[in-house]
């Protein structure tokens, strides 16, 4: 999608343009949508007669008159006008794309006055995150069915100001479409080793990249990942990934960890047949940190940052991990395995491990799509948080709120600790049904070593179907990325 800021006044049009306005609460116009009312000769306060009147969410379409070089005009609902934020900005840009984006026209104007250049740069984004498509396998999908806008032009008091803006912007908004794509791979296409292929492509913007093999891992005493991994013919990775924006190269970093399941069977502990194809996203925890660093390399973040993404499947092989095995950790904890569907705690209990003890971090973030019990706890719209560190949970809290990528704290109770209990091991690896992901945290916690940490378990998040954001259409969301890059901006850059 190619995005321009233009100044102020009449922008020129094209018969194929679709020209969008800001209406608030109760009908009151924006200054774009009084100069086009007057146009078209009332034709927009006749619709306010109507039902439409400005709410959020709601849009109305106009054919453009003669004369007025557009096919059609929009009308984007915002609600009240001393409501209208940044995110307000975002969604309206989204909105207006994904109302014009099959009308055949290939322009999209956001005549948006009566904001800030700021929000202006916002609604580009909007524009930018809306019009995400994973369509590489579609060979037969027919013209009309595919989006036609192409171009969007933004009206900004300061057009300079705007673009300066939204350059970093636009760096998140490619990060965001990295692990989209990164997510809606097909499994067989985007296994361990392919996965850890394109993390290294990265380099090219600055990151430095390892990845790990079997036999390193083994060398370093991952019982427990590599105990996932055992089952498939496709190897396990560690992929490593360093991004030095620090004044000081050396100085401790942050560190974000990624459970990278890029298939999940169940393993020997096999899931149900039905929806078993969506587990091509159970790396979405991976992903998000990968794009993350993306995003910190693609706007040159001024911070130390370290994503580690442990990339597995988890197959049912005659080789694979069979309930009731016991492993041990890199940590030196052993582990009873009850359920081989409960893997990617065993994956991250490897990978914060070897992140802890190699990069002695500030704080660690792991991410993970890791319990169905989230969703049933917290629904579809919030990812759940769990944390030894109110001062760490408190501000990714704040930075989903800034985001729209909403988290909700868990509790973390010791007394729940006794389901983990195990008579042959140190720990056994799922703690029954009740408190599910409260229980799966408590497990992932025995391998923080007292660091300040925190979990955010996005099973409920990372995959939208149906979406209820404008900026996700339906399919990978890329949750995580820009809540952990407002985090870093807002609270480690320095």
């Amino acid at each position: 999608m190619q995005i321009e800021f233009v100044g102020s006044g009449p922008i020129e049009g094209a018969p194929l343009c679709a020209v969008a306005v800001l209406v608030f609460e109760g009908g009151d116009l924006s200054a774009a949508a009084e100069a086009l009312d007057q146009q078209m000769n009332g034709a927009i306060s006749r619709v306010l007669a109507g039902r439409f009147k400005g709410a959020k969410g709601q849009s109305a379409e106009l054919l453009a008159p003669a004369g007025l070089h557009a096919s059609l005009v929009l009308l984007v609902g915002v609600g009240a006008r001393d409501g209208f934020d940044d995110q307000a900005a975002e969604n309206a840009g989204a909105e207006a794309y994904k109302a014009v984006n099959a009308s055949g026209a290939t322009l999209l104007e956001l005549r948006f006055t009566d904001i800030t250049n700021a929000q202006a740069a916002r609604a580009a984004l909007g524009v930018r995150l809306a019009s995400y498509r994973f369509d590489k396998y579609l060979t037969r999908e027919k013209p009309e069915k595919k989006p036609s806008v192409h171009k969007a032009q933004v009206l900004a008091a300061d057009p300079q100001a705007a673009l300066l803006a939204f350059d970093p912007l636009a760096a998140v908004a490619d990060a965001v479409a990295f692990t989209r794509d990164l997510v809606s791979e097909p499994p067989n296409i985007l296994y361990p080793e392919e996965f850890a292929k394109r993390v290294k492509a990265l380099e090219a913007l600055g990151l430095e990249v390892e990845v790990l093999d079997e036999e390193q891992m083994r060398a370093l005493g991952m019982g427990c990942l590599l105990g996932v991994s055992q089952g498939s013919a496709r190897p396990g990775r560690l992929a490593i990934l360093q991004w030095k924006g620090a004044p000081d190269p050396d100085a401790q970093p942050i560190a974000f960890v990624g459970k990278g399941v890029c298939f999940d069977s169940g393993g020997i502990s096999l899931k149900p047949a039905d929806g078993m194809e969506d587990m091509k996203w159970d790396m979405g925890g991976a992903g998000a940190v990968a794009g993350l660093m993306h995003a910190l390399a693609g706007r040159k973040a001024k911070v130390n940052a370290v994503g580690i993404l442990g990339l597995v499947e988890n197959m049912p092989d005659g080789n694979a991990q069979r309930p009731g095995d016991i492993v041990t950790s890199m940590s030196g904890q052993t582990v009873e395995v009850i359920n081989t569907d409960a893997e990617g705690r065993l994956v991250l209990a490897d990978a914060l491990w070897y992140c802890q003890e190699r990069f002695k971090p500030k704080f660690m973030v792991d991410l993970a799509t890791l319990t169905g019990a989230i969703i049933v706890a917290l629904g579809h719209d919030y990812a759940g948080l769990f944390s030894n560190n109110d001062e760490l949970a408190d501000a990714l809290f704040a930075a989903g709120q800034a985001e729209g990528e909403n988290l909700w704290r868990m509790p973390l109770p010791a007394k729940y600790e006794k389901q983990l209990e195990s008579p042959a091991a140190d720990l056994k690896n799922i703690g029954g049904r009740p408190g599910g992901s409260i229980t799966a945290a408590l497990f992932i916690q025995k391998f923080v070593n007292g660091l300040p940490w925190a979990h955010l378990d996005i099973a409920s998040t990372a995959w939208k179907k149906p979406s209820t954001s404008p900026t996700v259409p339906e399919g990978a969301s890329g949750f995580g990325v820009r809540l952990l890059n407002r985090l870093v901006a807002d609270k480690y850059e320095g």
